[in-house]
């Protein structure tokens, strides 16, 4: 689930819908720690290492920074791929995505039914 959530997450962003952005980020924080507790093989080290680029992110979509924003994905990717590597599973490699069509099933543009500030 949580690549899922990674790559909703950076479309999300991308499209500068930040209310998005901050619920794929909320998903993605709950799959990862979810897997720390439910996974013995996944140490919470290897989560816990994620915290900062998570906060980083965070900063970002609150910022409305994209360029902050597309740099600390690419910091959280990295230890996505890190933390699969230390476990014996680095065959599971993540990247941000580079291709300009999203998942067909979501509208990741922000509309007008989303939340005012």
């Amino acid at each position: 689930m949580a690549q899922l959530e990674h790559l909703k997450l950076w479309y999300a962003g991308k499209a500068k819908n930040w209310d998005l952005a901050a619920y794929e980020l909320r998903q993605l924080t709950n799959s990862l720690a979810e897997a720390a507790i439910f996974y013995p093989a996944v140490p919470v080290s290897n989560v816990t290492t994620l915290t900062e680029p998570l906060l980083s992110i965070a900063d970002a979509i609150a910022a409305g920074d994209d360029r902050k924003f597309a740099v600390s994905m690419r910091t959280l990717t990295e230890g996505c791929n890190a933390c699969h590597s230390s476990m014996g599973r680095g065959f599971i490699a993540i990247a941000v995505p580079t291709g300009g069509q999203p998942p067909a099933n979501q509208i990741f543009s922000p509309s007008g039914n989303s939340r005012k500030k």
